[in-house]
Formats: C-alpha cells, sequence, structure tokens
C-alpha cells in the first residue's frame, strides 16, 4: 500500500488514449443503460469495464440517455488517484451537474437553481452557500441537544416494536427522527405544530422520487424491465404530481424560519429564492441524506459484530463519565467512534457519483496511466471504487472499525464521501458539502446514544433502495447499568 502514489502529484506517464466506447448514437447509450439497471447492475456494470479496458478510466454512457438526457457520454474515473479531478473546480465546471447528464425542472425549486446545481463561478453560489455555512454555525449549540431529543424518540420507537413484533424496521423511524430534526434545527419549531403536521417525510420522498426517477428503478421482477425503463426514463415526471405538497412544505418553512430569512435578506439574497433553497437544503441534502446514510451506519456497524459494539460501548461510556456528559469535547476523544464512522462512509459513501465538466483539456492520471480529457466532455467518479480502492486501502471491501485509528488518519485523504477530501474543508468558493462537519457530529452522537442505551444488537439487511439499505433490528440487548 502507498499511501501517496506518486502519479498522483506528478506527470510521469506519456499520454495514452482514453479506453472503452460510447456504441452506435441512441442504441448505445441504450444498451448501456439496460446493463446499469438491469443486466449487471451498478457495481457489476464497472468491473466488467475496469477488467474488459484494463483501466479505471474508460469512456461509456450514463443514465438516464435517450430522451432525458440529451448527451449520456462520460468518461469515468474510478480510482483513488484519478477522482479528486472531480473536486477541483479550476478544471472542472458544476453548473447543473449535480444529478448528472440531465437537470431537473426548476419547477421542483420554486423556479430557481438551486445553489447545488450552481458553478462556483457564479455570484450566487458564494452568496448562497456563505448564507448556509452562516446559518448552520449560528445553530452550533443547538446541533447536540436536538439531535439528542431527536434520537430518544426514535429509540423508544424502536423497542415498542421489538417488544411487540420481535423485530423493528429502522428506516421508517429514523427518517422521521430525521425530518423532526432538520426542521426544528432551521424551523424553530416542531413540523407537527404546523399545516405539512406528520406528513413531512412523505412529502420529501415523493418530492425527491419524481426529481430522480430517470435514476432509479421501481424494484419490479426483471420481465418488466422494458416497461419500467420506459415509464422511468423516456420522459420527466412532472412536478404537478408534487405541486401542493411542495408548496404545504414551502409554505410551512417559510413561516417557521423567519430568523434564518432574515438573515438571507441581509446578505442580498432575495427572501423568496432563500426560502426555496433552504427547503432544498433541509430536504435534499440533508433529509435526503440522512435517509440514506443513518442506515446505512446501522447496518455496517450491526454486521460488524459484538467484539466491535463492546469495544465502542466501552470508550463512550468511559469518556462521557469522564467529560460529564455528551460534549463537543467529548465527542472529540473518542478516536475509534470517528474511526468507525469515516470506516462507514469510506465503504459506503452516501452519494456514490460525482460529475463535473471538463473547463479545458486536462490531463487526468489513474496509478498507471495519464489520459488527456478535452474540454467539455463530461467527467464521472463513482465514488465506492475510489474509496475503495484496493492500491489505497487494505482488504477494502471489508468493514475495518479501528482503520483510521493511529497512523491510518493518513488514509483520511482518501475518503471523499463530501465532495472533498475528508481532510479539507468546505468553503463559499468550492463544491464540499457545507454541513460535512454536521454530517460527522450527528454521525457519532448517534453512535454514542445508541451505546450508551444498547450493549449490542443484530440487523437483517436488504439493499432494497436506490441510495441505502432497508435495515430491521432482530435484536437489542439493553445496557446492563440501564
Amino acid at each position: 500500500m502507498n499511501i501517496f502514489p506518486s502519479s498522483e502529484e506528478t506527470s510521469e506517464f506519456s499520454l495514452k488514449s482514453i479506453p472503452g466506447d460510447y456504441g452506435l448514437p441512441f442504441f448505445g447509450a441504450i444498451r448501456d443503460r439496460l446493463d446499469y439497471f438491469y443486466n449487471q447492475g451498478r457495481d457489476e456494470f464497472f468491473s466488467t469495464r475496469v477488467q474488459k479496458y484494463e483501466s479505471t478510466i474508460f469512456k461509456t454512457n450514463m443514465p438516464p440517455g435517450p430522451f432525458i438526457a440529451k448527451n449520456p457520454k462520460v468518461i469515468a474515473v474510478l480510482d483513488a488517484v484519478s477522482f479528486p479531478v472531480l473536486f477541483d473546480t479550476s478544471k472542472v465546471e458544476k453548473y447543473n451537474v449535480l444529478d448528472g447528464t440531465f437537470f431537473p425542472s426548476v419547477s421542483f425549486t420554486g423556479g430557481y437553481r438551486a445553489c447545488a446545481y450552481l458553478d462556483p463561478s457564479e455570484p450566487q453560489h458564494t452568496s448562497l452557500k456563505s448564507f448556509f455555512m452562516s446559518t448552520l454555525a449560528s445553530k452550533h449549540n443547538d446541533f447536540i441537544p436536538l439531535f439528542r431529543a431527536s434520537l430518544s424518540k426514535l429509540f423508544i420507537n424502536i423497542e415498542d416494536e421489538i417488544v411487540s413484533q420481535k423485530k423493528a424496521n429502522f428506516n421508517k423511524p429514523s427518517e422521521a427522527m430525521s425530518f423532526d430534526f432538520v426542521f426544528r434545527l432551521f424551523g424553530d419549531k416542531d413540523s407537527s405544530d404546523t399545516k405539512v403536521g406528520s406528513e413531512g417525510p412523505a412529502i420529501v420522498n415523493k418530492w425527491l422520487a419524481l426529481q430522480l426517477a430517470p435514476l432509479a428503478t421501481l424494484g419490479l421482477p426483471k420481465y418488466f424491465k422494458y416497461l419500467e425503463d420506459i415509464f422511468l426514463r423516456t420522459f420527466p415526471l412532472p412536478f404537478i404530481f408534487v405541486k401542493s405538497d411542495y408548496n404545504k412544505l414551502y409554505d410551512a418553512f417559510y413561516a417557521s424560519s423567519s430568523s434564518v430569512l432574515d438573515k438571507a435578506e441581509s446578505l442580498g439574497i432575495k427572501r423568496d429564492e432563500a426560502c426555496h433553497n433552504l427547503v432544498f437544503l433541509a430536504g435534499f441534502n440533508a433529509f435526503g441524506g440522512m435517509k440514506a446514510w443513518f442506515p446505512t451506519l446501522i447496518k455496517w456497524v450491526g454486521t460488524a459484530g459484538e467484539k466491535l459494539h463492546g469495544q465502542l460501548a466501552n470508550e463512550i461510556r468511559t469518556v462521557v463519565k469522564e467529560e460529564g456528559g455528551v460534549t463537543f469535547q467529548a465527542l472529540d476523544k473518542m478516536i475509534l467512534t470517528k474511526s468507525v464512522v469515516f470506516e462507514a462512509l469510506r465503504i459506503e459513501p452516501p452519494v456514490p457519483f460525482q460529475y463535473g465538466k471538463a473547463r479545458d483539456n486536462i490531463v487526468v492520471h489513474s496509478h498507471d496511466a495519464a489520459f488527456e480529457i478535452k474540454k467539455g466532455e463530461m467527467i464521472f467518479g463513482y465514488q465506492p471504487f475510489a474509496t475503495k480502492d484496493p492500491r489505497i486501502f487494505d482488504d477494502p471491501e471489508e468493514f475495518v472499525g479501528h482503520r483510521f485509528v493511529g497512523d491510518g488518519e493518513k488514509l483520511l485523504r482518501y475518503v471523499y464521501w463530501s465532495n472533498g477530501r475528508e481532510t479539507e474543508d468546505p468553503t463559499a468558493e468550492n463544491k464540499q458539502c457545507p454541513g460535512k462537519d454536521l454530517v460527522l457530529l450527528l454521525s457519532r452522537v448517534l453512535l454514542v446514544e445508541f451505546f450508551l442505551r444498547y450493549d449490542t444488537f443484530t440487523v437483517k439487511t436488504a439493499s432494497a433502495l436506490a441510495l441505502g439499505s432497508t435495515v430491521t433490528f432482530t435484536s437489542l440487548i439493553k445496557a446492563k447499568s440501564t
């Protein structure tokens, strides 16, 4: 294992032609789309092409293709060395590439392009991201107590279901908890006290599904694949199906987030634009991320087994006792807990895709070669391959809870989940997730609260979702001291 491959920093290779092909117009994109969703599946789609072309950089088509995406052609970068080109906004443009080769209607965001779709060169990007970061900074002292309160409700619901059903689904109550936390963080009140009521998660899920349908499957039997493919990927699903629900959600945030929206106006952002962006931040980025990520974290910790559970419980309880509670300082001292969160983010990042369009002709390196990508070509990164690069990580397919303890911290520069290296920080001028530190904090608090209450647990998992997994608790052993 070479922690700092020389080809990442130097141009020691002569240029090679990028392997791969796009196939015939229209038909090549359809072929690749059917392979990606139905014939091979996502991981096999990429791994077979890596083997075929003997390269982690190659040409291919990415969904959705015709007729939703005018140009499905991409250059795939699938190793830890080439992937970070997607973070360098001096080399790649991020204009309308959040969802890849297509751009959902702005009807879903009040007629505005949300900040996530803006390139950093656009002045409004700096204004909106500065607004997000200052808002999060102002809420800093609320993070831990607010999230702990939300988690208490979650654990009560799970325990009740375990008692009555002998098992408990994690996803649904986790979504309710996540929406409750996000709305109270930005809205300063419980969503149940607004006209959204208890419908928040269902509304956001519907809103997300209509936007991202071209990138998803319905989980139908394979003999329905052609029918499903035509339904999801011929024409975009219209906003009208969720218009009334979205307006209800928007009105709830508008009425409940006065102080936040006042801050936006002081930064020169129109109040309605700020609110639509706040809904996007809360619904797409925060809730959508938590929806996929929290079950993933619980899945990997659950399947790691009782030995790791004991080590986590011991560290967490010892530090909390020494520090007199769950504080920022206490969380920072939990070395194993931090490593476990990083390892889960490495092995199954919540957002697996990254896109960027080359601003000029650029040279991109893999471990073994150098390739020229032409101006205007779309670059696509599949993050799970980059963060499970066997040239960087030992036993990359295994969940190793202590991987980032001690000298292992040097490997954090190859953890890319936040649209940037783990060793870098978001700024108003880059595209790294503005809530990066908050995600890490909440993940640690989730594990801390869990192992303060329970000694160990078992789960049953299924990867039945477009992103993340379904997780069901099959046993939950309370801590002996409670």
